[in-house]
C-alpha cells in the first residue's frame, strides 16, 4: 500500500486500551508501561499498514511538564503525546472537531477507538465511528491471522516427482501429451 492514500484516519486512546487489552496489561503490569507502549505501537504499525489506515496513537503527558510531541513511527503510524495539563480524550475530540470541517471528511472516515464511554458518545456527536478497545483487539489479532496465511508456504510435494504433485487433470493431461508425442 505504499504511496496509496489511507481510507480512513484512526485514533487510538493508548493508555486506554493498554488498560483493555489482557496481554498488554500484562505487559505493563511486569515490564512497565514504556514495554507496553512500545508493543502497542507495534502492533497498530503493523495493523494501520495492512488495513492501510493512517492511525495517531494518542498518549496523555502522564504528568510530565512537555509541549505536545509527536513522534513518526512509520509511515501509517504517528504518535501523539498531549500537552502537559490535556487529556488524551480532549486531544481526540479536538481532532474530531476539526476534522467535521475537513475536506478529508469527504474521502476518508474517521474513527476513534476506546472504550471510554463519555468518550464515545462525544466522538460520535462530531460524526466519527467509534470501535471498543475489544473490537480493536479482535480487528487487530484477525488481521495479523489473515496476514500468516497469506505467508505460508505452499505445502511442498513429497513425491519424487514433479508430475506427481500436480492435479489429476493436469496429470491426465500431460499423459495424453505424451502419449501423442509417441505414436508420432
Amino acid at each position: 500500500m505504499n504511496g496509496s492514500p489511507s481510507q480512513a484516519i484512526l485514533l487510538v486512546d493508548g493508555y486506554n486500551v493498554i488498560g483493555a487489552w489482557p496481554d498488554l496489561i500484562e505487559l505493563r503490569d511486569f515490564q512497565g508501561l514504556n514495554a507496553a507502549r512500545v508493543s502497542l505501537a507495534e502492533t497498530l504499525a503493523n495493523y494501520s499498514a495492512y488495513q492501510g489506515f493512517e492511525t495517531l496513537l494518542v498518549f496523555d503527558a502522564y504528568g510530565q511538564r512537555q509541549s505536545h510531541r509527536v513522534e513518526k513511527f512509520t509511515q501509517h503510524l504517528a504518535i501523539h503525546y498531549t500537552s502537559f495539563g490535556q487529556t488524551a480524550d480532549s486531544y481526540i475530540e479536538i481532532s474530531c472537531a476539526k476534522f467535521r470541517d475537513d475536506v478529508r471528511k469527504f474521502e476518508k472516515r474517521l474513527i476513534v477507538a476506546t472504550s471510554d464511554r463519555a468518550q464515545q458518545l462525544t466522538v460520535v456527536g462530531y460524526g466519527a465511528e467509534w470501535m471498543s478497545a475489544a473490537q480493536l483487539n479482535a480487528d487487530v489479532n484477525l488481521s495479523a491471522q489473515k496476514v500468516k496465511h497469506r505467508q505460508k508456504p505452499q505445502k511442498q510435494s513429497k513425491q519424487r516427482f514433479l508430475s506427481k504433485s500436480l492435479n489429476p487433470d493436469t496429470q491426465a493431461k500431460l499423459a495424453r501429451l505424451r502419449s501423442n508425442l509417441t505414436e508420432s
